[in-house]
């Protein structure tokens, strides 16, 4: 089966995962992600429905765009993605104009861009909620338009939400399969990306959605799948689970020499292997 690329770039994407993730999937109706990032596993699963959630407005406002002005999006978005808006000058600028921007569909072309022309494809707010990576510097970024359209066709069987993922898994109903990628706990106390958002995912969150998740599966037969990084941490976390190691490439570091593979943890709740 081909795998399908992300149309953004996601710190912490699913894309070098995909296989494994689809392996330890139980099969249902719906798939539910309270945690959707870039979505490579979205669109790379084959369910009759999605409920798609993030914190991340931005996130799910482009999504919920790119579903329903596809063309147009693309024809607006492509314009900025030519050499005289590639210069850091006009990255600020266009920074800048995100910031202030109050228009959803205008917003939208402008997160793309900043996605595809920032540094690392990084997605990053300061405290007041403004956008802050810097220029990424790159010789010629990619326009993804055979990604925004293989997103756009996928989409038509999804349903996108803005919330915290405790609302999201409340959706579950029977015949649903949760899969859950929240921000990983860090390998050590100085690697801890899991700001990308203004709002800071801790240890008592992955304790309670771990809770949540063992929750699910034992009272509703819904079952969840989570990935995290393996820990002591995170094995004790999800101890109540089916533990599935995984082997994963980290593509966030500041060295190449950095990007070294790293164990991951599938933790399954509440579903046999088919």
């Amino acid at each position: 089966m081909k795998k399908n690329r992300a149309f953004l770039k996601w710190a912490g994407g699913k894309y070098p995962l995909v296989e494994e993730i689809r392996r330890y999937l139980p099969e249902g109706d719906c798939l539910i992600e309270p945690f959707v990032g870039a979505g490579s596993v979205f669109l790379n699963t084959e369910y009759d429905r999605y409920i798609l959630a993030d914190i991340n407005s931005d996130l799910i406002n482009l999504y919920d765009i790119v579903k329903t002005q596809t063309d147009d999006f693309i024809r607006d978005a492509r314009e900025l993605f030519t050499g005289e808006y590639n210069v850091a000058e006009v990255f600020y600028q266009l920074r800048d104009e995100f910031n202030l921007c109050a228009v959803p569909y205008r917003r939208a072309v402008l997160f793309l861009y900043l996605n595809r022309h920032c540094y690392n494809g990084l997605c990053r707010y300061n405290m007041r909620g403004e956008f802050n990576v810097p220029f990424g510097r790159y010789k010629k970024p990619y326009f993804p338009e055979e990604e925004l359209r293989w997103f756009a066709l996928k989409a038509r069987n999804a349903t996108f939400v803005c919330e915290h993922y405790q609302q999201t898994l409340l959706k579950a109903t029977q015949g649903a399969v949760v899969y859950c990628d929240p921000p990983y706990a860090p390998l050590s106390a100085t690697a801890n990306f899991t700001a990308y958002h203004t709002n800071n995912f801790n240890n008592i969150d992955q304790q309670s959605l771990a809770t949540l998740a063992y929750r699910l599966s034992m009272e509703s037969a819904i079952p969840v799948l989570i990935s995290n990084h393996d820990t002591e941490l995170t094995r004790a976390w999800y101890q109540d689970a089916a533990l599935y190691v995984v082997r994963a490439r980290r593509t966030i570091s500041r060295n190449i020499m950095g990007r070294s593979k790293v164990n991951e943890l599938l933790a399954l709740y509440g579903a046999p292997l088919r």
